[in-house]
């Protein structure tokens, strides 16, 4: 099947179509109906015919935006009519919804004139919080815009003008920074004088492009004086009308140094290119062909050549769904009354900005794992970098209230706590960490430190305040990989081969000489990060470790253990993961370390889990789990839980609930542990998941993580004497700036 048919099998299946309606209030109940809708509704009702305000308290208008379009100007399709352009509109919604959390109603207007399209919208603004317009023909979508935006008194956005002014207005940036020219200086040509070519035109003004040196072409040539005079360009196109000689786009295009194509496929050829000034800027955006072929342009001169396009397929893609989502985002979040120009620019600057930072490992994964470095064939971020919302929305948000459009402030630090939350619980649960590491960073030593993603982690840590990281390993070889990656920092590199070890190797022999370790053996040893960087933190000179990226996990976790230990109240560590899923977050123990433990050793395993629950602001309740609940099975592996939750309800120093032994779903559904077991100690479901062995845990976190859609967080090392966490081999530098940022908070706490 090639993919027409795939695609109207991927809209007809089940139900059909790429949107629904979802409520998000509890309905199980009578009275939950009585509060949804009668009589209890009446109260919102009240409060906001009183205070109109409050609809946005009260109901989701703060969280829904219209995407309006007559199907006059469907991109790739043309005219082809309301009801035709539904899927799209649609598809419009679920690229708000997946992108920023933002719920549509897609509206297909059947309008006789522009006066009755103006209408029937404004009429709606009781409804919506904003106003996004799509695929309206020019010059109506012109006229329609601007009278919304006199009428409402909600954002008013026509994407197809606006988004692609904003995206290619940030690579722009970006290109001419790379080129070497400044915007005031630009000789730009623009191919097409629609909707998007005169809004791109005037949005590259308001980034610093002059007037004067904007040439735009249509069909019929280049937009002259005379042609204006003529009557033959609209209003809304004229004001790019220059006194000059008439031509064709090949006589524009001579000496310029940047092209933009917004009109045709095909249209550019490559002695075109060649005509343009040195280390010209080509952004040819016509869909699904652009003015010209990519490896055409690229091969057609010798210096550099900064090329994008519309298309996916390849570098610096111009994406409108790089700005529309994040723009309403920040818009509705400080009730704005309109997306104006400083708001644009925010965004376009802040786009830009993004795309000159490190790239997360997952946004490289998505895209074939080709490397992803500022330069010329990356000037723009993906669509898919989830840094772009808690980036352009406050930039946005803020933008707005310093310009005036907005109804309320935001503290902005909140605010991009509130926008990760939208990503997902781990990201929440992490920014309470983060915050807490930021107050007082530590030292944190890195064993494996040439390893680029350790490397990529040290500059975030550095970038974010969250710690002062120290990297082990050869000098020239890390300070070459931060030159590679493009990252301007220096980090405190430890060179074992620049060092002197012996007051290292005498401490390694102190602590293992009755161990089987001589003082010749400890002197070799101390050369290997993971013994080196053991005696850092032993001694004080660190304050917390991170190692295993490279090594199997029990080799990784072999040295700390020798060299550290565990805490004076624990005699053994343990490995735990939190688990995050949509309005709940779990943590599992034992998963990594203890393979048959005793009694003793899950109610010590327990405690530190508890403890660990706290770092994240999580009010601990624990449950020993196993295939029993409460003695319904005599066994002496029921009764391993059983004891080791006794023991912990027998212990003064324990003050969180903690019962056991039960069932997993015992211990999470909240009916059948208050419905049936009422004398429990837990009264909500347990938070803290003890397994009675490191099968039994390791198998339950892996299964919740990819068949119950959980976010995992871990493993993260409890009961060790100084913080120590040990990564897994393949995790992202994400993931090692999260362990990091955890053990920043372990060391503030010891």
């Amino acid at each position: 099947m090639g993919l027409h048919d795939d695609s109207l099998d991927y809209h007809e299946s089940d139900p059909p179509g790429k949107i629904e309606i979802a409520t998000t209030k509890s309905t199980s109940t009578q009275r939950d109906l009585s509060l949804a809708y009668s009589p209890g509704v009446a109260a919102p009702c009240g409060e906001i015919a009183e205070t109109p305000e409050d609809a946005y308290r009260y109901t989701a208008k703060g969280n829904l935006v219209a995407v309006v379009s007559d199907g006059s100007a469907v991109l790739g399709l043309g005219d082809i009519g309301p009801v035709a352009s539904k899927p799209v509109m649609e598809g419009k919604g679920v690229l708000f919804k997946r992108f920023a959390d933002i719920d549509v109603f897609d509206i297909e207007l059947d309008a006789s004139s522009t006066e009755a399209f103006v209408g029937h919208v404004a009429a709606m603004e009781p409804t919506f919080g904003g106003v996004n317009l799509e695929d309206i023909a020019a010059p109506d979508c012109f006229t329609i815009e601007e009278r919304l935006r006199e009428q409402m008194d909600v954002p008013v956005f026509h994407d197809d003008q606006h988004g692609t002014a904003i995206i290619s207005g940030a690579a722009l940036i970006n290109a001419a920074q790379i080129a070497g020219k400044d915007l005031g200086d630009l000789n730009v040509t623009f191919a097409g004088a629609g909707a998007a070519a005169t809004a791109t035109a005037r949005f590259f003004v308001s980034l610093g492009v002059s007037t004067e040196n904007i040439t735009m072409c249509d069909i019929d040539g280049i937009l002259t004086s005379d042609r204006a005079a003529q009557g033959e360009l609209h209003q809304y196109n004229r004001e790019f009308a220059r006194d000059r000689t008439p031509g064709d786009l090949a006589d524009a295009m001579d000496s310029s140094d940047v092209f933009v194509g917004l009109s045709a496929g095909g249209i550019v050829d490559e002695a075109m290119v060649r005509s343009m000034a040195e280390n010209p800027i080509i952004f040819a955006m016509a869909n699904p062909d652009p003015e010209i072929d990519y490896h055409a342009a690229k091969n057609a001169r010798e210096d550099t050549v900064i090329m994008a396009t519309g298309r996916s397929d390849y570098p610096n893609q111009v994406n409108n769904v790089l700005g529309f989502p994040f723009i309403f985002r920040g818009a509705l979040d400080v009730r704005a009354t309109e997306i104006n120009e400083a708001m644009k620019v925010a965004a376009a600057e802040r786009l830009a900005e993004l795309a000159r930072e490190d790239v997360p490992d997952a946004v490289v994964k998505a895209y074939g794992e080709q490397p992803l470095q500022f330069g010329p064939e990356y000037i723009i971020p993906k669509p898919l970098d989830p840094r772009i919302l808690f980036e352009l929305a406050p930039a946005v948000a803020n933008a707005a209230v310093e310009s005036g459009a907005a109804r309320r402030e935001l503290d902005l630090s909140q605010y991009v706590e509130h926008l990760e939350a939208r990503l997902g619980k781990s990201r929440e649960m992490m920014r309470v960490v983060f915050n807490k590491a930021q107050r007082d960073p530590k030292r944190v030593v890195f064993a494996e430190g040439t390893d680029v993603k350790i490397i990529r982690a040290a500059y975030q840590l550095i970038d974010q305040e969250i710690a002062d990281p120290v990297l082990i390993g050869d000098r020239e070889q890390i300070t070459q990989t931060i030159s590679e990656l493009g990252l301007s920092f220096s980090p405190d590199i430890l060179d074992p081969a620049e060092m002197e070890l012996d007051t290292y190797a005498e401490t390694l022999y102190e602590r293992r000489k009755r161990n089987g370790i001589t003082r010749r053996d400890a002197a070799e040893r101390i050369t290997d990060g993971n013994y080196l960087g053991s005696v850092l933190v032993e001694r004080g000179e660190a304050d917390a470790m991170l190692t295993g990226l490279t090594h199997q996990y029990p080799a990784a976790l072999r040295p700390p253990l020798q060299i550290i230990g565990t805490d004076d109240d624990a005699d053994y560590a343990a490995g735990v993961y939190m688990l995050t899923f949509k309005n709940r977050v779990v943590f599992c123990a034992d998963t990594t370390v203890n393979q048959d433990p005793s009694a003793e050793v899950l109610a010590e395993v327990t405690r530190h889990t508890a403890a660990l629950a706290r770092r994240f602001n999580v009010e601990p309740r624990a449950a020993l789990l196993s295939y029993s609940d409460f003695g319904s099975v005599r066994t002496a592996g029921a009764a391993k839980p059983r004891r080791a939750a006794e023991r912990l309800r027998e212990n003064p120093t324990v003050d969180f609930p903690v019962d056991g032994e039960m069932q997993a779903d015992t211990a999470v559904v909240e009916e059948m542990l208050t419905g049936t077991y009422e004398f429990s100690d837990l009264d909500e479901p347990a938070n803290v998941l003890v397994f009675p062995n490191l099968e039994a845990g390791n198998i339950a976190y892996k299964l919740l993580q990819r068949l119950g859609g959980a976010e995992a967080i871990g493993p993260m090392l409890v009961g060790m004497d100084k913080p120590v966490h040990v990564l897994q081999r393949g995790d992202e530098v994400k993931d090692i700036v999260n362990m990091a940022s955890v053990a920043v908070v372990d060391a503030q706490e010891k």
